[in-house]
């Protein structure tokens, strides 16, 4: 998910979602406007349409495919405990805006599958990066804009930090939240270490077979914690969890986890884009970053407004929770369209 830091200072200091009815900033004594309801045309689409299946290096990776073949293509990016049904409603708009959008499954979710028994089930950063990377070379896509948020957000930051020629722009929900292995060792305040409960639960085996035997009910408690204002039927949250039935699913996630809190070793043909990652890489590629009531005191975007040195803007959700493109699918869509023309 987020940053660690950053999400254990916002607990820290208090962080509590609120409804879209308190999110006004008004401080006059006249009753200041509604806000405008984000959600507003969320939940229109229930189905991702069919799967397609391509290679991407050490996975025969999954997606969905929306708008003409001909668009300006646009990668959108989902995290963990999502899926691509994230984008249910965000790609038939931009598919009718006419671009070409492509929805994957990362590694350890739904069909995405690896081709041999014998690759590592590694979770780590810049393995998921280099994954989207393989899917477009597959596809024969040069550049695309890309969005995302949760792990999502983090490949969307690292390939416009590594791989800067792919993306024409990028959406990052949460803004910059590249993994840095060596700031993870640092302990935090006790209030903001218990908003990281699950991640110390995945550092033990007793953690591991429990999120194995009760993953769809573990799972449905970090969208509820995470998102507590978006009132999600169990439907929706089911189409999502379908997908966490992958057999490589619980070993990426913990995996992933112990990763960084170092708990669990990378692989060395990726050691050369951690280093330049933990060098504080930036991004100078068009940018839209997003912060949402899930980010607490970080939503505002100064924290990491230095990270992005070309054209930017920053946009705040209030009201809305970890899950900014299913909650909020109009303003994500319209921020894809216009980090385009920044």
């Amino acid at each position: 998910m987020i940053s660690r830091r950053r999400f254990g200072q916002a607990f820290a200091a208090g962080l509590a979602a609120t409804s879209l009815a308190a999110c006004s900033s008004g401080t006059s004594a006249v009753a200041p406007a509604a806000a405008p309801d984000l959600r507003a045309g969320s939940g229109e689409h229930t189905s991702l349409g069919p799967v397609k299946q391509a290679d991407a290096g050490a996975l025969t990776m999954a997606y969905h495919e929306f708008g003409p073949a001909t668009g300006q293509p646009v990668v959108l990016l989902h995290g963990w405990p999502y899926d691509p049904h994230s984008y249910v409603d965000v790609a038939p708009i931009l598919a009718g805006a006419g671009y070409r959008v492509i929805v994957p499954y990362l590694r350890g979710y739904g069909p995405t599958a690896f081709k041999s028994a014998e690759t590592v089930r590694n979770g780590q950063q810049t393995a998921v990066a280099l994954d989207v990377i393989a899917l477009l070379d597959t596809l024969k896509i040069g550049k695309a804009v890309f969005g995302g948020y949760d792990w999502g957000g983090r490949t969307v930051d690292i390939i416009a930090a590594l791989w800067p020629e792919r993306c024409q722009a990028i959406v990052a929900v949460s803004g910059y939240i590249v993994t840095n292995l060596a700031a993870n060792q640092q302990p935090l305040a006790p209030a903001a270490e218990l908003g990281w409960w699950y991640q110390y639960y995945f550092a033990t085996e007793r953690g591991r077979a429990g999120y194995a035997a009760n993953r769809h009910d573990f799972n449905k408690l970090i969208w509820k914690t995470a998102s507590p204002a978006w009132h999600f039927d169990d439907a929706t949250y089911d189409r999502s969890a379908a997908a966490f039935d992958n057999p490589d699913h619980v070993d990426i996630v913990i995996h992933n986890y112990r990763w960084r809190l170092s708990l669990a070793p990378g692989e060395p043909q990726y050691e050369a884009y951690e280093r330049k990652l933990a060098a504080g890489a930036t991004i100078g590629v068009p940018s839209i970053t997003i912060g949402s009531d899930f980010d607490g005191a970080a939503k505002d975007g100064t924290a990491y407004r230095a990270k992005f040195t070309g054209k930017y803007e920053h946009r705040i959700y209030d009201g809305i929770g970890h899950n900014v493109p299913q909650e909020a699918p109009r303003p994500f869509a319209q921020a894809i369209i216009d980090a385009t023309h920044l």
